[in-house]
């Protein structure tokens, strides 16, 4: 323990080193004995691994889960395998496929924080001790040298020192008055250009930027929670430099201490100024419920032991340092103070600020913020004074106000009337069944469970009964079977219960004639008109809509033929359920059984009449819109990954249904999201077993309302579109998104409900998955806290590259690393695009995914270059994802003459208009760069930042803000400093980048459009030119996807140069907005202020304009 404490390992052991630093330090002559190095731990091989890599699917041959197990075995029998996987999975490790994906590097990593654990954090004295006490911080050069030097606060505040140096010691100093700014993160020249900083966790890095010339002295701590002391601790005293020692003096006057006083006094009845232990522990419990009755005795004991008392009374201020040491979460106080300008609370600006530019909220008044603040505040005083403590501000953050979950997403969103193969269905397998496949009986709750989580296709298993009753039950058991009636009394009273849109009831017949007469007879009776038998329409061509089919109840079965005048006759039968049994008998033959079925049955199937696949030629020229193919788990995963094409294109027009796997004997789930890459609407899911594949399921559908049906992206609905499943890169015509996640902290972690270790202790560690496309899918997780489950600090940052944001979802899972017997504490799975920005509480699902009260993860999320996707953008965040040339997507050759002509036409355009989006976006990220910006922050955040570098030492601004043609300039006045020169360069190249685009982009849109619709024009006529150019076969269907390619491409890049539009006018609303605000508008003219609202009038006019017309 000793050897990890320290912090080194043998380079060859740890990965990757920096390289040592010279015996001359930081080129000032100084010595130092030994080398410095930033190790990257490296995959600790054993437990860990063997732990996380029995689900990872992506070690089998085959890409799908469809075929679990060993390559071989996969290879040679997908069923088999899957049987075998299915009692080798352990229960909760990682379902990402691609192992190369699983960016591993901190497999198994502890943190040693030089902060005192016995100590917490709690307020601005708290940081300046530990300051003054000094720690530790690796000092970073220009030169990529990096040096370990011990850092002190004076004990008089006024200066920060360091040791060794060969300075003389007021030169190894900084004064506390020279200081403009201090940085969190990697935001400095130094820490951009070092050739090491991808070693450095940006949570740990700071900078300290001083002088005129904003010089910087860059500093790595050991932990994000050091880190945070002292950018917290500088920050306050940089604020408070005319009188620093205020707070340190009357730190028992602040609004939390007021508060706590008042809350004692209350309860002090005697008015002694003391009252028993027992009467102090229940009123900490009462104001944070969350808190053990143990702990907090425990914190007393600890302060009566301190004060050497023999008495366990409790006086007013050991009960206010008690509370103040069991309820304060030191990540939300140096969030508190970073975004209150260094106040201990936040005022109703500072809060508007903060969910302006940091939450995404849009439209934010002050009265909006005096309204949180009085529903959260504590005290008294801090609602009528109108101030939020740190007290409030958690509570703030813990409220479903602060939820991850978008809450324009808990209604209905997106476009219903749209045909119903355009959308993903919320499917149930065997819904008559809570327990295995193989033996489980049927029960009624199987039905009101998948009905009350919104699942809007479920099956019933009809079997003749007794009494000539119908009956539903398990066939592989016949054990306690439900009689139809009583079921379909269930559905029609739960059917439309929390969603208005269709139900699909997959009828499986195994009854009599006569029986099925009584079936028919129950369901009209019940059913009534919620009965869907409109026959459908030959000259439609795509299925009716959900909105069209509300309150509707459809029948999916087989059909007598239409053109056969028949009572009754015999058909296929599609005995999914008797699969399994005849497999395993040694008589198996592969070969169609024939059923009777009864015209009455029949004629309540109307558009979703079942139908076998054959093949993709023989569907595309022979299948009716209205009727569906079922595929087996084994034969869809082998279309998928034999035809992607094929299968997307396919479910454009028709429905397909997807059901696991016979094999799995134990109700095992498959892995929706391979099918749902191919755009399969209907992946039927055994409810009764939880697990990762279910969170998928149940985390997909709470999108759109959780009404059961999702729309799929459009690049998988235009008819005439390219997209594969097996995509490694970026989709044409969609712009990549970076997502950030920040993992902060976790809260009131339970002990594994399947753990065998005694006691509560708990080493916990965060995993992120992200699933998607292929290319998108990947897995990182955080440092192990150790012991550690009420509120472990995790402070980690991590990115993800999504190439296609409509079909990501992210999952974050707890798990104990030090474990015996389960691992698993929480999981949450959320779509990309129901995700809010900002500071964000995660509540964790158990493993049969209820949630979990008070159990919860604090994280901080961006996404940078969102391209909308049918969600209101909340904010403009830009960022260039690599400083290398523009990568632009190529428009290919069809190999057909006339219509390669048309499309070469489009190639100057397309690049004009990716060359416009990228020079914006790097302007951008520039201006932010120049302020010590992170590329996530807000364009109000940038402004903010820059209006301070522009304020003169006497706080007169350097430049002010005028209007040409209606864009927002900054003009300086007088002369400028260098940096300030600098700055101002950068921010005016930004504008006119932004200017270009939206005065070019209708034109560049127009060519591009054109060159869209006149190669339509020749969509029809592929054959036939195919034919003249002598293409036939493979050739002529490469001809047909690369055209296909060629209009996706153009529909793509058209649609993301009208958001870029759309985004650079917002954002010159933005910077107008947040200049009048932060003061860079001439003074004393009342005539300014109504120049610029007419300005910004004429950039939504602008805006409007452009709306209506063309773009």
């Amino acid at each position: 323990m000793a050897e990890r404490a320290g912090g080194r390992e043998p380079p060859a052991a740890a990965g990757r080193a920096l390289p040592a630093a010279p015996h001359k330090g930081e080129g000032e002559g100084e010595l130092w004995p030994e080398p410095v190095s930033l190790e990257i731990p490296a995959v600790a091989p054993g437990r860990r691994r063997e732990r996380r890599s029995g689900l990872a699917m992506a070690g089998a041959a085959e890409r799908f889960p469809g075929s679990l197990g060993t390559a071989a075995g996969a290879a040679a029998d997908p069923e088999n395998s899957l049987l075998e996987a299915a009692k080798a999975t352990p229960r909760r490790s990682s379902i990402i496929k691609d192992p190369s994906n699983q960016k591993c590097g901190r497999k198994k990593t502890v943190s040693f924080s030089s902060m005192p654990s016995e100590k917490k954090i709690s307020s601005a004295s708290d940081c300046i001790s530990f300051m003054q006490a000094g720690c530790e911080l690796k000092k970073v050069r220009p030169n990529s040298r990096i040096y370990n030097r011990f850092f002190t606060l004076d004990p008089d505040l006024q200066a920060l020192r360091w040791e060794p140096s060969k300075k003389d010691l007021d030169k190894a100093k900084l004064d506390i008055s020279a200081v403009k700014d201090i940085r969190l993160g990697k935001n400095t020249e130094t820490f951009r250009n070092n050739g090491l900083a991808d070693q450095i966790s940006e949570d740990c890095a700071f900078s300290v930027i001083h002088g005129e010339n904003y010089e910087s002295l860059d500093l790595v701590a050991n932990s994000a929670d050091v880190a945070n002391i002292w950018v917290s601790g500088l920050r306050y005293l940089v604020s408070r430099s005319k009188q620093p020692l205020d707070l340190m003096e009357n730190s028992q006057n602040t609004p939390r201490f007021v508060w706590l006083k008042t809350v004692f006094e209350a309860a002090d009845v005697d008015g002694n100024g003391i009252m028993l232990e027992d009467t102090s522990v229940e009123l900490i419990k009462q104001l944070n419920p969350t808190l053990k009755e143990s702990k907090i005795r425990l914190k007393f004991k600890e302060i009566q032991k301190s004060k050497e008392k023999l008495t366990t009374r409790v006086t007013k201020e050991e009960f206010c340092e008690a509370f103040s040491e069991l309820c304060t979460r030191p990540e939300v106080y140096f969030l508190l103070v970073q975004i209150s300008k260094n106040k201990e609370y936040l005022d109703a600006n500072d809060l508007m600020l903060f969910l302006e530019a940091e939450q995404g909220v849009a439209h934010i008044t002050e009265e909006m913020c005096l309204d949180i603040i009085r529903r959260y505040e504590l005290s008294q005083e801090g609602r009528l004074k109108g101030f939020l403590a740190i007290d409030g501000f958690t509570q703030y953050l813990v409220s479903p106000e602060c939820d991850i979950f978008d809450p324009e997403h808990r209604k209905v969103v997106q476009d219903m009337t749209q045909p119903l193969s355009h959308y993903y269905i919320n499917a149930s397998h065997n819904t008559y069944l809570i327990e295995d496949q193989f033996r489980g009986p049927a029960d009624i709750n199987g039905y009101v469970r998948a009905l009350k989580m919104n699942c809007r296709s479920i099956e019933l298993d009809v079997c003749d009964g007794p009494d000539n009753e119908p009956i539903i039950c398990n066939r592989n058991s016949m054990t306690s079977p439900l009689a139809f009636r009583n079921v379909i009394e269930v559905i029609n009273k739960l059917a439309f219960i929390t969603s208005e849109y269709p139900l699909i009831l997959c009828l499986g017949n195994h009854c009599s004639i006569q029986q099925q007469k009584v079936m028919v007879q129950h369901m009209k009776k019940i059913f009534g008109n919620k009965l869907y038998t409109e026959a459908p329409l030959p000259s439609e061509a795509y299925l009716p809509s959900p909105e069209k089919l509300k309150m509707k109840i459809i029948v999916k079965g087989k059909k007598l033929p239409s053109d056969q005048d028949l009572l009754e006759g015999e058909i296929t039968d599609e005995d999914e359920e008797a699969e399994i049994s005849r497999r395993m008998s040694e008589d198996y033959v592969n070969e169609p059984r024939l059923i009777w079925l009864c015209r009455e049955l029949s004629d309540l199937v109307s558009i979703c009449k079942s139908v076998p696949y054959k093949d993709f030629v023989v569907s595309m020229k022979s299948q009716n819109y209205w009727e569906i193919c079922s595929f087996s788990e084994a034969e869809a995963s082998r279309i998928a990954n034999e035809y992607p094409e094929d299968f997307v294109n396919y479910n454009k027009k028709f429905l397909s249904r997807i059901y696991p796997s016979t094999m799995r004997i134990d109700s095992s789930n498959l892995n929706p999201q391979d099918f749902w890459n191919c755009g399969c609407q209907i992946v039927a899911m055994n409810y009764q077993t939880p697990g990762p594949m279910m969170d998928l399921h149940t985390g997909w559908f709470l999108q759109n309302g959780g009404c059961g049906y999702v729309l799929r992206p459009s690049v998988m609905r235009d008819e005439v579109s390219y997209f594969s499943a097996n995509t490694k890169g970026i989709v044409p015509g969609v712009s990549p998104q970076v997502l950030h996640v920040k993992i902060i902290s976790g809260q009131n972690f339970p002990k594994p409900k399947g753990a065998c270790a005694k006691g509560d202790v708990i080493d916990p560690y965060v995993c992120i998955e992200i699933h998607g496309i292929p290319a998108d899918c990947a897995e990182l997780r955080t440092k192990t806290v150790q012991q550690n489950s009420d509120n472990p600090i995790f402070d980690e940052s991590f990115e993800f590259q999504i190439n296609l944001p409509e079909l990501a979802m992210i999952r974050f899972v707890v798990l104990d690393d030090d474990y015996i017997g389960d691992e698993f504490i929480g999981q949450y799975t959320i779509p990309l695009e129901c995700l809010q920005p900002g500071y964000r509480h995660i509540p964790l699902r158990s493993f049969v995914g209820d949630i979990m009260e008070h159990v919860t993860l604090f994280v901080h999320i961006a996404i940078t270059n969102r391209s909308g996707g049918g969600k209101a953008q909340k904010r403009s965040l830009s960022v260039r994802i690599g400083k290398k040339g523009s990568e632009y997507t190529m428009l290919r050759n069809t190999s057909l003459k006339i219509i390669d002509d048309i499309f070469k036409l489009a190639v100057h355009p397309l690049r004009e208009a990716t060359d416009m989006r990228e020079n914006m976006q790097n302007a951008i990220v520039s201006v932010k760069e120049l302020c010590g910006l992170p590329p996530i922050a807000s364009l109000k955040q940038c402004i903010l930042t820059l209006s301070s570098r522009l304020i003169n030492s006497d706080n007169i601004p350097s430049a002010t803000v005028y209007m040409k043609d209606t864009f927002p300039y900054l003009e300086p006045l007088g002369t400028m400093p260098d940096v300030q020169k600098k700055l101002m360069a950068a921010y005016d190249l930004m504008i006119q980048e932004s200017r270009f685009l939206i005065e070019t982009a209708d034109t560049i849109h127009d060519k591009i459009v054109q060159c869209q619709k006149a190669g339509m024009e020749f969509h029809e006529e592929l054959h036939n030119l195919g034919a003249k150019e002598g293409l036939k076969g493979r050739k002529l269907s490469k001809a047909i996807e690369s055209f296909a390619w060629n209009i996706t491409v153009l529909k793509g890049q058209g649609d993301l140069l009208k958001n870029a539009k759309n985004e650079a006018i917002e954002n010159m609303k933005q910077i107008q907005l947040a200049c009048l605000s932060c003061g860079l508008s001439k003074t004393g003219s009342g005539n300014v202020d109504a120049k610029s609202k007419r300005c910004l009038e004429a950039i939504e006019e602008k805006d409007t304009g452009d709306e209506n017309g063309r773009l």
